[in-house]
């Protein structure tokens, strides 16, 4: 931690809630978010765009097709913009999420976005979530947390954001069987690191899980006051 600054990572399998979560965690912090989940649909967005069959890519034609893509930052978190056009929710639409596991499965697509990441966070407080958050691209974060839910529950609640309604058992089923495939898929993104803080969220509201990190957070700064005599959590810059 710098002076004025705090890094908070959360990690955790698809479906845990880590992106909302993490934007509320940062907004009740007054800092920003960087969801680093959003680069890697940006990429598969624009590789989309290209032409190229989603069965013939490589490291280089996403790399190539992603290299005008940045993390530029609004008030409260960063947003991908390509060739200065901001990339919307389209990103977040059933084509990316798709294909999306595809590209963060790429080493080289992984290193590239955590270069951004970094870019991004470098001498602000920030709230980061994603994928190898805590071991890889943070690995000396302020605060780690590792999100967990039971599989059924992280299907129930991707649902009903999805569709704004309650799902059907058979829903939820078919859901929590994708769910678990990709869970096998990422495993070796989804690790948790050693000195982060487990939270099981499968009885929590996201209230609940929000007002745990930052009392967390807050124990953090508390501490490092205490040493450096800095007394906030610092502001965007």
């Amino acid at each position: 931690m710098t002076a004025g600054t705090i890094v908070i990572a959360i990690d955790g399998p698809a479906a845990s809630g880590k992106s909302s979560t993490a934007h509320w965690v940062a907004s009740s912090l007054g800092i920003r978010h960087i969801d680093s989940g959003a680069l890697y649909r940006a990429a598969t967005a624009v590789a989309l765009q290209s032409g190229i069959p989603p069965e013939e890519w490589t490291a280089q034609s996403i790399l190539g097709t992603a290299a005008p893509i940045t993390l530029e930052p609004t008030e409260t978190s960063f947003a991908p913009v390509a060739a200065g056009s901001l990339l919307g929710d389209w990103i977040r639409g059933p084509d990316v999420t798709r294909h999306v596991s595809r590209v963060a499965s790429i080493p080289e697509v992984r290193l590239w976005v955590n270069a951004q990441v970094r870019i991004a966070a470098q001498g602000r407080s920030v709230v980061i979530d994603g994928r190898d958050i805590g071991t890889v691209v943070f690995p000396d974060a302020d605060l780690k947390i590792f999100l967990v839910a039971d599989p059924w529950e992280r299907a129930r609640r991707r649902l009903a954001q999805q569709h704004g309604r309650r799902a059907t058992d058979e829903e939820i089923a078919e859901e929590t069987e994708r769910l678990v495939r990709r869970d096998a898929r990422d495993a070796t993104q989804t690790v948790q690191a050693k000195d982060s803080v487990l939270l099981d969220t499968t009885y929590l509201t996201q209230a609940e899980q929000v007002d745990r990190i930052v009392a967390l957070a807050h124990a953090v700064t508390h501490r490092a006051d205490e040493t450096s005599g800095v007394d906030d959590l610092g502001q965007p810059g």
